[in-house]
């Protein structure tokens, strides 16, 4: 019923930055609560990196990625961004979108299918 589309993973450079977009595809009317990113490197457990209330407008970020990393939404679109600056090899983790919120007066949440950023030189 919901998908969440991915894009803007790749290669860079240590020092430069990229930029990741979510996009929902939804065919039922989907009450989004909330909506973010999580990272996952090998061997090493799922871990937030930084998400939004679409309610409230708070947002939360992962201690490593504060200062350096930027979430935003379009609410029209039902789109989230992930702004990604001075980008460091421990950031090399494959990123997954992740939403929830309501569809059909149940509470769901959903993950997209993931994308490779890798910061190398």
């Amino acid at each position: 019923q919901v998908q969440l589309v991915e894009s803007g993973g790749g290669l860079v450079q240590p020092g430069g930055s990229l930029r990741l977009s979510c996009a929902t595809d939804s065919r039922t009317l989907f009450s989004i609560n909330a909506m973010g990113w999580y990272r996952q490197a090998p061997g090493l457990q799922r871990e937030l990196v930084a998400s939004v209330n679409t309610m409230s407008g708070r947002t939360d970020y992962g201690d490593s990625v504060k200062g350096r990393f930027t979430i935003s939404t379009d609410t029209a679109k039902n789109t989230v961004y992930l702004q990604m600056n001075s980008l460091k090899p421990e950031d090399t983790a494959v990123y997954y979108c992740h939403a929830d919120g309501v569809v059909l007066g149940t509470w769901r949440d959903y993950w997209g299918q993931g994308t490779q950023v890798t910061v190398s030189s």
